[in-house]
């Protein structure tokens, strides 16, 4: 079988568009890129495919954006957050496995709910911040983020909440997403390997979106090294609450 076999050369090429502007926003922010490829694949394509769609994409820009500050610094980050990364980890592989068997909506609407209540806050000149990082917070936004992830391919909104909550400087959210995204991206694509969601047709539906994913992902770049930090805030902010409503959206209408 060959990838025509499952959608349409239309349909491909609309799916390389959302790739390149999922790209271009994630360049921008550094998040965000399996919301926009998600949603907008899934006004389309069945929710399987949409899925199966971002993982290599997401793979390949998450490595990107970890290693741009070099490999010590990506392994710096690694250590820092690894509370994070061992629990999401691990409630991400679990979630997957229950793709079939349990609706996410519930997720997705408790979630988006959180996420556009903070960013909202954050918008508007409330500052919830945390002083210093805390393991135990660390470690239940860390869960929550794998385990909707495993179900529904985002895990970025409750990742940037925490790390923004933080006042974590630019450069250093960048990577630290990155790395977390990266990390993740992995257990997605060997924990779908094993559900089923990815096999021999939407392995190369999900390759030939790399191309504008990364092009996309460059020309944003280049617009984030111009914007300063506090014009970076404001637009991570306004991204994550974009995201929140979506994901919100999504819970409850599909």
């Amino acid at each position: 079988m060959t990838l025509f076999s499952i959608l349409s050369p239309q349909e491909l090429l609309m799916a390389m568009a959302i790739a390149f502007a999922s790209g271009w926003v994630k360049g921008m922010v550094g998040f965000a890129m399996p919301m926009i490829l998600v949603s907008g694949l899934n006004s389309f394509l069945p929710p399987d495919l949409a899925l199966a769609g971002l993982i290599l994409p997401t793979l390949v820009t998450n490595g990107q954006q970890a290693l741009r500050g070099g490999r010590v610094a990506a392994v710096a980050s690694i250590r820092r957050f690894r509370v994070f990364l061992v629990v999401g980890g691990l409630l991400l592989l679990l979630s997957a496995q229950l793709v079939a068997l349990i609706p996410g909506s519930v997720f997705l609407v408790l979630m988006g709910g959180f996420v556009s209540v903070f960013a909202l806050l954050q918008v508007l000149g409330f500052r919830m911040t945390l002083s210093q990082p805390s393991t135990a917070v660390e470690a239940v936004v860390g869960g929550v983020a794998g385990f909707v992830g495993g179900m529904s391919g985002v895990w970025g909104p409750p990742t940037v909440a925490y790390l923004t909550a933080l006042n974590t400087p630019k450069t250093e959210q960048i990577r630290i997403q990155g790395v977390i995204y990266g990390l993740g991206a992995v257990l997605l694509l060997a924990a779908h390997l094993g559900s089923g969601i990815l096999h021999a047709e939407t392995l190369q539906f999900s390759t030939v979106l790399i191309v504008p994913a990364v092009a996309g992902m460059w020309i944003g770049m280049k617009l984030q090294d111009r914007i300063d930090q506090a014009s970076f805030r404001k637009a991570t902010l306004l991204v994550l609450l974009i995201a929140g409503l979506n994901l919100l959206r999504r819970g409850l209408v599909g």
